[in-house]
């Protein structure tokens, strides 16, 4: 099964339906399968005394954060317009919920699955409402323990989700690379016995590159058009281009992780003989000589006695004259 790439577009539109759809576009023209929104209302979402993320501050500057996400906000036909139209570009179209209402907006619209936020893990009337749809469940865990991400499975299994996919996440952005902890995606998979991914919040490529290797069937991360552009998540983003290298660099790595069996594969039958060696004559050899470590050695091709069968060969003598360097049969 292929990795399940999603590209994050998040609130990187900064609230303009031209510049989602053109996220859209290049989401496709890099090849990932997914693309993913986020749907609000800033009033129902944070108080007005919601103070910004650090991260925040050093994107966006002052302010509350409710003038903030104010500004990011698409409208809910909005959000229906671009379903359209990813439906017509044809590329899954993906958006996470922050509120009740926005629930019950795209429980409307036909989404594969619902993508919980790393934030809302703790929130019990949102996973309440989320696993009464008996839609699928992918959900980050970022700033969660083990207990945590229990409680909150405990809670949609209750409730009705039948199907819970997990992504080990770290919510700092970017997260510097000694956090990042990849091998808690096998401590959650052994612990919780489901299928687990990676949403990523580091610079670059590399490490979600990385997660695949490591197992990981689901990668999330953040783009943007232009990581210039004013916004909270632009810095933390990559670019169409870079987008298009990490896609790229998965289908590729997702093809070299194999079944496990150690045997040669087809490919490299054919270089067998080649690396290879066999028994050969050291010096000439006449007819009824004993071979003895003086007159035989190793050397390639691997066409003749296999070296393994060294021990076997000394001793015994030989069936007709050999040349040096000429392959010994017994």
């Amino acid at each position: 099964m292929s990795v399940f790439i999603i590209a994050e577009a998040g609130v990187n539109h900064n609230g303009s339906f031209d510049l989602a759809c053109k996220m859209v576009d290049e989401a496709k023209k890099a090849g990932v399968d997914c693309i993913k929104f986020q749907t609000f209302k800033s009033e129902n979402l944070v108080s007005i005394n919601a103070k910004k993320a650090e991260y925040q501050k050093k994107t966006t500057g002052g302010g509350s954060q409710i003038d903030m996400l104010k500004n990011l906000e698409l409208s809910y036909d909005e959000f229906l317009k671009l379903k359209e139209y990813c439906d017509k570009v044809g590329i899954c179209f993906l958006s996470t919920p922050f509120d009740f209402d926005s629930i019950d907006f795209l429980n409307t619209i036909k989404m594969p699955f619902w993508k919980i936020p790393s934030g809302e893990i703790t929130n019990y009337p949102y996973l309440v409402a989320l696993a009464k749809t008996g839609r699928p469940v992918v959900m980050s865990t970022g700033m969660c323990d083990m207990s945590e991400i229990a409680d909150a499975i405990k809670v949609l299994r209750v409730n009705g989700t039948q199907e819970i996919k997990l992504l080990h996440c770290n919510t700092e952005y970017p997260t510097p690379f000694e956090d990042v902890n990849l091998s808690a995606m096998k401590t959650m998979k052994e612990a919780f016995k489901l299928e687990v991914g990676y949403s990523d919040h580091t610079k670059g490529i590399e490490v979600p590159i990385a997660a695949v290797a490591l197992g990981a069937t689901i990668i999330e991360k953040h783009f943007t058009l232009d990581r210039n552009m004013e916004g909270p998540d632009h810095k933390a983003s990559l670019e169409p281009s870079e987008l298009a290298a990490m896609v790229s660099a998965i289908r590729n790595i997702e093809k070299t992780i194999g079944t496990g069996d150690k045997v040669p594969s087809e490919s490299e039958k054919k270089n067998r003989t080649v690396a290879r060696k066999s028994i050969v004559a050291k010096t000439s050899i006449k007819a009824g000589d004993m071979f003895t470590e003086k007159n035989i050695t190793v050397k390639r091709p691997g066409t003749g006695i296999s070296p393994m069968r060294w021990e076997e060969v000394l001793g015994q003598k030989a069936i007709r004259d050999f040349d040096e360097d000429e392959i010994i049969e017994i």
